[in-house]
């Protein structure tokens, strides 16, 4: 089945999009992008030439996704987030070419107006609140908030936030699935 794209988005050349994919009003998918089955591009997004999203991403309103990004299966990116992919941007410097990469791992969620500064990647099932910075690598399953971010917690893949015991086990309150926090480290053990 083919995507839908919106007749005011523009959809370049070369663009590899999956199957049931929607691209809303007035967003831009440039040449070389890729984005897996099932999408959701909301309106006024821009994802730029190379960009890698898996299936399932939900992009929400005024995105900005540069070159460099990647995204894994079931990412959450909310209205207004943004990428950077040049560490240090000058008007009259031209730093095409010198980008910075970034990835966001499966289930990962990025909240409404969060900055990712390039080269820094996101783990799996992060949690990046709203408005928050994220100038370093963030661990799978961290709860990240603030500018710089800092992490506060740990999060389920259902998005509710693990309390560990003295065991170092939690158990999600919505999935029932149950987590280890061994070395710094959260997985899900059931």
């Amino acid at each position: 089945m083919a995507y839908y794209s919106h007749p005011t988005a523009i959809v370049d050349e070369n663009c590899i999009i999956g199957d049931d994919t929607k691209i809303w009003h007035f967003s831009h998918i440039m040449s070389g992008s890729k984005l897996g089955n099932r999408c959701n591009i909301g309106q006024n997004v821009v994802i730029s030439p190379d960009v890698v999203l898996g299936n399932n991403v939900k992009v929400q309103n005024n995105v900005s996704i540069y070159t460099g990004v990647t995204c894994g299966d079931d990412v959450f990116l909310g209205p207004s987030c943004v990428f950077t992919n040049v560490v240090n941007p000058r008007s009259a410097v031209n730093r095409r070419g010198q980008y910075s990469k970034t990835h966001v791992g499966n289930g990962a969620s990025i909240g409404a107006n969060a900055t990712i500064v390039c080269g820094h990647d996101i783990g799996e099932f992060a949690f990046i609140g709203a408005g928050t910075v994220i100038t370093k690598d963030v661990p799978a399953f961290a709860l990240m908030v603030g500018n710089p971010g800092k992490q506060i917690g740990w999060m389920s893949e259902f998005g509710h936030r693990l309390h560990f015991d003295e065991s170092n086990k939690a158990v999600c309150e919505e999935s029932g699935q149950v987590y280890s926090l061994e070395n710094n480290q959260v997985k899900r053990i059931q």
